[in-house]
């Protein structure tokens, strides 16, 4: 199967939950097994080829400019953690159909662990970092769904916003990491990063890149000092902890660290941070778990513990300590998996997790006995179990390891860690089921049904079977050993076995379970002084550091952020012109290369008209209507200029902008007072005055400097201007930019366009619906208005411009290949023709000719230019790549036909759609507001006292 579809189907497969879950329990439960059943054999079927030694890859070159491409690939290691992720995956969802209750909502849960599972699956097989670094994220993500999905629960809801913030942080470390070792190789393909050892290791960015991307990876994994939010995720239901702890979340750090071995490991500067932080993170958790009385407490210390050792293991640097890691992270995820599942049948039957409540259960449930204390003695590490067997291999690479100079360090911190695991682990055996039955249970204990007690028996089957017979997996984890170090070095030996002789490995085991038996043996005294001692508080120390954070950041959001805009462009324009500032003085401008242009009368009153009229402005500015007249000339005269610059495509797109602008705007002022309250103080007035003025100048001089001067920059233009005929089959090459060249661009913008159409259509359902209509019902004209309403000649003008603005805008449309026009300019003068009748006939009388919403028009004009864009697929061309030809029809001349014609058309509709449509709601509220209107043109105001009244059926419809 391919590895497309191997990480797909839990992403689509998370949407058929949510669908059966009116189908009930076991329906919903059953596609979710399905849908991993299928993603586990679709792995499968690629087992051949890695156990061959075999690399299986696949992807496209999604935006290769970028190096961002959708690759994955399929070695030992990405086999192996898919193999857990996806095996124990069908174990919990077995589980998980038993467990939760009738209460909770299946279809939501398996929809959050489908997309667990999937974000999972997509870190472990990605072949490309950026890909690797959004299934990174989305596992965040839904583990924060998944943990704080008993939302009724505050301690749920307060674990997953830790959760999140914790490996939030960290992810955004290490995507910074991750780009920076891009960078050093120059790919952000994984298979070509792990061929360039030297490359990076040799990079003064070596060290930055590998404590971001350990950032990242000690966040999620709980290393010290980022241990503490994952016990807190024990708010969870006791499958996503069962998950989380085993297979997938916390393992996903430890994959990368793997993953990412060859290229960082074998530097001091790895060593020093990544042993110290597991032996750091193995004792501490340990010691902490000891003193837990919840059983899932117990149980996610001895995970942080745990990964700790396989953190250790893999900062030896070693071949030796690689293999023990991986053959630890097997065994923990088999005996991990099963205490959790067990713990939560305790909760399940006892309605209590707590060991002080506890004891005696080995009477009332057998099985459950049987199943916990043979995962609890494999991670004590007792002889015949697998957790043993990894132990070993660890106590045995930790004396050979020497830390900060000191042989004995390692040593003595790692037998103190195993030491401490096999105190916990007798205490949950002891405490929870030895002992006498007691008579106040919450609630009377027994054994589930199979559908709970059957999934961790085949883990134990597994933790049983690995410890007697070893020689079953030592092939493959050798062979997934060999993935993690690569060519880096040589696996000497097959090291997986029973009995290695009396070496001193074998004696500090010992060692740390006869010390693990004397602990419990003075446990409650331990415990008086372990609860009498001072010692930190991981969650108050975080809380504290955000509440200070949130604190840090009101003050200066209320300082900074007080909704004042002035302020804003205040600040942003002083820090531009700064920064330009400094630039500028502290650059080199050379000697001007060109003269200024002769300039006569004309340029000098264009100039003088356009100054007066933005000088006008700014004095002026209070007079609404006025400063509308004012904007308007600015306009026209800047499209003078376009018109001097020989940019005829601009001028007229500036020109009929500023026609339909002016209209709405007008519209719109309707509903505003004439003029505009003082509201600024005389000295915020002056501060403003000096940064505009500083502003503008700074734009001018540096407009002049740039003007005057040959610049070195290659421009783009060039390039247009050579392939616009012959690549996009049009002469005018501002058109053929617009639909060719840069279509996507357009395609975006005319989205934005209807979007923005459709928000002003929002706004004025709301405000006819919300307190704002009472205003509107009440509004009374400040002016008496002219009798006449519609003007008879500006009726029938309208008329017969109608059809002769129609062929010039279809005119314009055809010609914009190859001569200014194009869609965009003739949907607006289609526009203004359209508006002239609203403003001539009235909106009523236009409005009961209206045969398309335009809503549709909008909608029509998007899906032209998205339907065009995709036709380029079929013949395996990228998106919106347009073709032409030239054809002749007799008698008529050759013309060209052009898919960019039918792109030009959705920019068409969507302008005309998205101009009409706010004209549509302005006049919306003036009729709300009961301004006059009639559903007929030409008509007198009825409203006028001088006029006798008038038989509507003698009136003159205008039709």
């Amino acid at each position: 199967m391919s590895l497309f579809l191997i990480v797909a189907l839990p992403f689509v497969g998370a949407l058929l939950p949510g669908i059966m879950n009116s189908a009930g329990r076991q329906a919903c439960a059953g596609i979710t097994f399905m849908v991993s059943l299928a993603a586990f054999i679709g792995l499968l079927t690629n087992l051949p080829a890695v156990l061959a030694g075999e690399v299986v890859t696949t992807g496209i070159d999604w935006l290769p400019a970028l190096g961002l491409n959708a690759r994955f690939m399929l070695d030992g290691l990405g086999f192996f953690f898919a193999f857990l992720i996806l095996g124990i995956g069908l174990l919990i969802i077995t589980y998980a159909r038993f467990y939760l209750s009738r209460n909770d909502n299946m279809g939501e849960f398996f929809t959050y662990l489908l997309l667990f599972q999937g974000a999972m699956v997509g870190i472990v097989l990605s072949d490309n970092i950026l890909i690797l670094l959004v299934f990174w994220e989305l596992t965040s993500l839904s583990s924060f769904l998944l943990i704080g999905y008993w939302k009724h629960l505050p301690e749920g809801r307060q674990g997953a916003r830790m959760a999140l913030a914790v490996t939030g942080m960290g992810g955004l470390a290490m995507i910074g990491g991750m780009l920076i070792l891009g960078q050093i190789v120059g790919s952000y393909d994984l298979s070509v990063i792990l061929q360039n050892r030297e490359l990076i290791q040799d990079s003064p960015l070596y060290v930055p890149a590998l404590i971001l991307i350990l950032l990242g990876c000690f966040t999620k994994s709980a290393q010290f000092p980022f241990h503490f939010w994952l016990p807190h995720a024990m708010a969870a239901p006791t499958p996503v902890s069962a998950y989380l702890h085993s297979a997938t979340m916390v393992k996903a750090g430890i994959f990368l660290m793997a993953r990412m071995w060859p290229v960082l490991s074998g530097t001091p500067e790895w060593f020093a941070i990544v042993t110290t932080a597991g032996l750091i993170t193995m004792v501490l958790g340990a010691v902490i778990a000891l003193f837990k009385h919840d059983l899932k407490a117990l149980l996610a210390f001895s995970t942080v513990s745990h990964l700790g050792l396989i953190t250790m293991l893999l900062g030896t640097g070693t071949a030796f300590g690689a293999m023990a890691a991986v053959f630890h992270i097997l065994n923990h995820a088999t005996f991990k998996a099963a205490l959790f599942m067990s713990a939560g049948i305790i909760d399940h039957e006892a309605h209590t997790r707590d060991i002080r409540r506890l004891g005696g259960l080995r009477h009332l449930m057998p099985v459950t006995f049987v199943i916990a204390t043979l995962a609890a003695l494999s991670m004590a590490g007792i002889p015949l179990l697998n957790g043993f067997l990894s132990k070993e291999m660890m106590l045995e690479e930790a004396t050979h390891t020497v830390l900060f100079g000191a042989p004995w360090l390692v040593p003595v911190m790692a037998t103190v860690g195993s030491l401490f695991s096999a105190a916990y682990c007798f205490r949950l055996i002891g405490h929870t089921f030895l002992g006498p039955v007691r008579d106040d249970y919450p609630s009377k204990p027994h054994d589930p049904g199979a559908g709970m007690w059957l999934p961790p028996a085949i883990l134990v089957t597994l933790v049983v079977l690995i410890g007697v017979a070893p020689f079953l997996v030592q092939d493959f984890v050798f062979l997934v050993a060999k993935s993690v170090i690569g060519g880096v070095a040589e696996l000497e030996t097959k090291y997986i076995k029973i009995w290695h002789g009396l070496v001193p490995a074998l004696f500090m085991s010992i060692a740390a379970v006869a010390g693990g038996l004397v602990l419990m043996a003075v446990f409650r005294p331990l415990l008086r002084a372990w609860e009498a001692a001072p010692r930190p508080e991981a969650k108050a120390i975080f809380e504290a550091i955000v509440a200070a954070a949130v604190a840090l950041s009101r003050r200066i959001i209320h300082s900074t952020h007080d909704g004042s805009f002035t302020r804003y462009e205040a600040i942003m324009a002083v820090t531009v012109v700064a920064v330009g500032y400094h630039a500028w003085s502290t650059g080199t401008v050379g000697p001007a290369d060109f003269a200024m242009q002769p300039f006569g009368l004309v340029h000098i009153a264009a100039w003088v008209i356009l100054v007066g009229a933005t000088f006008g402005l700014v004095f002026l500015h209070r007079n609404r209507l006025l400063s509308l007249i004012l904007i308007a000339i600015v306009g026209l005269m800047v499209s003078f200029g376009f018109v001097y610059f020989s940019a005829p495509d601009l001028a007229m797109t500036q020109i009929t902008v500023e026609v339909v602008t002016i209209i709405l705007m007008l519209l719109a002022l309707n509903f505003l007072p004439n003029t505009t309250p003082v509201e600024s103080t005389v000295l915020r007035r002056t501060r403003d005055t000096f940064v505009a003025v500083a502003g503008g100048a700074a734009t001018m001089g540096l407009s002049y400097h740039y003007l005057l001067r040959d610049t070195v920059a290659t421009s783009i233009s060039d390039f247009h201007l050579a392939n616009s005929y012959k690549g996009g089959g049009g002469t005018n090459v501002v058109n053929v930019i617009l639909v060719d060249f840069r279509g996507f661009d357009t395609y975006g913008e005319i989205i934005v366009l209807g979007i923005a159409a459709l928000l002003i259509y929002a706004l004025t359902e709301t405000l006819l619906s919300g307190p704002v209509r009472a205003r509107l019902l009440n509004r009374k004209p400040d002016q008496p208005r002219a009798g006449d309403m519609h003007p008879t000649m500006m009726v029938v003008l309208t008329r017969v411009m109608m059809p002769v603005v129609l062929m010039v805008g279809f005119y314009i449309f055809l010609r914009g290949h190859n001569e200014p026009g194009g869609g965009f300019i003739a949907g607006l003068i289609v526009s203004i023709a359209v508006v002239m009748q609203y403003m001539a006939s009235g909106f009523n009388w236009a409005s009961d000719r209206l045969r398309y919403p335009y809503h549709g028009v909008i909608g029509a004009g998007v899906l032209i230019a998205g339907l065009t864009g995709i036709g380029s697929w079929f013949v395996s061309k990228p998106f919106l790549t347009s073709d032409f030809t030239y054809v002749r029809i007799p008698p008529f001349y050759k013309f060209e036909l052009a898919t960019a014609g039918l792109f030009d058309l959705g920019v068409f509709l969507a302008v005309v759609g998205a101009v009409m449509l706010s004209l549509e709601s302005f006049s919306r509220l003036a009729r709300r507001a009961h301004m006059p209107d009639s559903d007929y043109p030409m008509d007198i105001d009825p409203s006028r006292e001088d006029l006798p009244p008038q038989d509507p059926a003698t009136m003159n419809k205008g039709v």
